[in-house]
């Protein structure tokens, strides 16, 4: 395919620049280190000549990725399931979802939909800030993913965010492959999941015709990604005090690495995706009187709404809402035996919290918080 210039510094590799970048990888020593700690038992001259056998992404992905996912599921969760009956196997979308989980959020939907009967996974938005480095980048461009550039004055994001709308559109219209970006810049802390609608402005740049028109044209679907346990939950909300203790407090280099290592190595429980419908028709029945500055709220509150109702929850959830309110006004969702063990949990959990001066009531309340919110905004919602 005959792919823009402009793309060349953001878009996922094509498959004739595969082999070059392969061999780049197999030279490159934290790469290979990286191979014999995910597979221990395979020599990496016979990882390095699987390697060269797959002649596009999708291969790679299904030869590497899908087996890796497979066996982290059977090991750190008790299953993985989507529900994708509102959408039709056999069209391309735009996911946006909530975000839980730096890698695994997509890394799964893209698993998720080979099991779902797609015959194709999804191109990956993924931040600059995750890339610093370069054998990195070259795996996730492998994989499929698209880059945002972050750390830019207003006039460079403004041109790198109009290139990067450009770019989703490409990829639904021309390519016709799937999309997924999350619902906002970063993980919601909290769980408090709302859709930015900056993300919404930003994909409308691209395109042709009015706002609605432009978003019409990248097919979007609300994704609901639902966890029984988030493994970062205690980084979290050690980041939550940090931040109040000090204002200007910024996550050092190895923050993110941390948390990309202990959400896949994690405990997660159950886990669950569940499309809504594409949006195209709730965007039908949107007057064109209006006002530019009031749309995108409207359509990101349409899109919590689609979200939040498809979580799947958890005992755990309700125990937390309890333990938060000091009442047990859903304790008919769980039983007390499910109770202790989710305190034991919790207790855990915020031993593992490296801090001078640890807040405990501050940070279990953050944690609680965190598991509540999931149900406090589908209840909201219903």
């Amino acid at each position: 395919m005959n792919i823009p210039d402009e793309f060349a510094d953001i878009r996922p590799f094509e498959p004739e620049e595969l082999p070059e970048v392969y061999e780049r990888l197999l030279h490159n020593e934290q790469f290979l280190a990286v191979l014999h700690y995910l597979f221990p038992q395979q020599p990496v001259e016979q990882i390095a000549a699987l390697m060269r056998q797959q002649s596009t992404n999708l291969d790679f992905q299904r030869t590497f990725c899908y087996p890796f996912l497979e066996n982290l599921l059977r090991e750190k969760s008790t299953g993985c399931t989507i529900d994708a009956s509102a959408v039709d196997t056999k069209r391309n979308y735009t996911f946006v979802s909530n975000h839980r989980d730096i890698v695994l959020d997509s890394a799964l939907l893209d698993k998720l939909l080979i099991d779902a009967g797609f015959q194709s996974t999804c191109e990956i938005a993924i931040g600059d800030n995750l890339l610093s480095l370069p054998w990195v980048k070259d795996v996730v461009r492998i994989n499929k993913s698209f880059i945002v550039e972050r750390s830019l004055n207003r006039r460079q994001l403004l041109l790198s965010s109009k290139r990067l709308s450009d770019y989703m559109h490409f990829v639904a219209q021309e390519k016709k492959d799937n999309i997924w970006i999350a619902q906002r810049e970063g993980r919601a802390k909290d769980s408090n999941d709302r859709t930015q609608p900056a993300i919404l402005k930003m994909m409308s740049m691209g395109g042709e015709g009015s706002v609605v028109e432009r978003l019409k044209q990248l097919n979007i679907v609300p994704l609901a990604i639902s966890y029984q346990f988030d493994p970062c939950d205690y980084l979290k909300a050690r980041e939550m005090q940090l931040r109040r203790d000090n204002p200007d407090w910024q996550k050092g280099p190895t923050d993110d690495i941390v948390s990309m290592q202990t959400g896949i190595l994690g405990y997660k429980g159950e886990i669950h995706y569940e499309c809504a419908p594409c949006i195209n028709d709730y965007l039908s029945t949107l007057s064109a009187d209006i006002p530019t500055n009031e749309i995108f709220d409207l359509i990101a509150s349409h899109m919590d709404q689609e979200i939040f109702s498809r979580y799947r929850l958890y005992p755990e959830n309700f125990i937390a809402w309890d333990l938060l309110e000091g009442n047990q006004q859903h304790a008919d969702q769980y039983t007390p035996e499910q109770a202790a063990t989710f305190r034991e949990y919790l207790q855990q959990q915020l031993q593992k919290i490296d801090i001078e001066q640890p807040d405990e009531d501050f940070l279990c309340k953050q944690l609680l918080t965190m598991y509540a919110n999931p149900a406090k905004n589908k209840t909201a919602g219903a």
